[in-house]
């Protein structure tokens, strides 16, 4: 079954940008971007998922899984997450950071997070658990783990070097990751 994302015109978007807290860079250029039901949740299954984002041919799925429990960023690469099944709560820029953000997301909600926005697992509020995404990166670019630890800090500087996305992730050629 081929899965077409809800309209642009439908679609609501929220933009966060998060300041650095202690090691953990956040935001640097790129705002936290959350596509609200980017994905009709009925037929956002997970190889549905997988079949549109290699279609678009930004980014490459490479796993499913839940998130991690442990805040944690990315210094080698942007992050798309698609959410393929159940609802969770998740926070962003670290549990301490009091601009934190915490957002509650679900099955056809879509999350692009910038390199060095810290990330975690709050809730996983799926009935009996099972909450899963679709873990996705740019095409040719390999995440690594860093937990906003002084030792990464060679890391960190090289994050405002990364290219962003050429066309958005869902959406193609137009779409709210081409507008910040």
């Amino acid at each position: 079954m081929t899965l077409y994302p809800n309209p642009l015109s439908s679609l609501r978007v929220s933009r966060h940008h998060i300041p650095a807290y202690n090691f953990i860079p956040n935001t640097i250029d790129k705002p936290l971007l959350h596509y609200h039901e980017a994905f009709p949740r009925a037929t956002a299954t997970t190889s549905a998922i997988e079949s549109h984002l290699t279609s678009i041919g930004v980014v490459e799925p490479q796993w499913r899984f839940t998130m991690y429990s442990t805040t944690h960023f990315h210094s080698t690469t942007h992050e798309v997450l698609c959410i393929s099944h159940g609802k969770a709560k998740l926070c962003f820029g670290g549990e301490e950071n009091p601009d934190r953000v915490e957002k509650v997301v679900e099955k056809g909600d879509v999350l692009i997070i910038p390199a060095g926005v810290g990330h975690r697992l709050l809730d996983d509020m799926t009935v009996n658990g099972g909450f899963e995404m679709v873990g996705s990166y740019p095409l040719g670019y390999h995440w690594d783990m860093c937990y906003g630890k002084k030792e990464e800090d060679a890391k960190v500087k090289n994050i405002g070097n990364l290219a962003w996305f050429e066309k958005d992730p869902i959406y193609g050629d137009k779409g709210p990751a081409l507008d910040v």
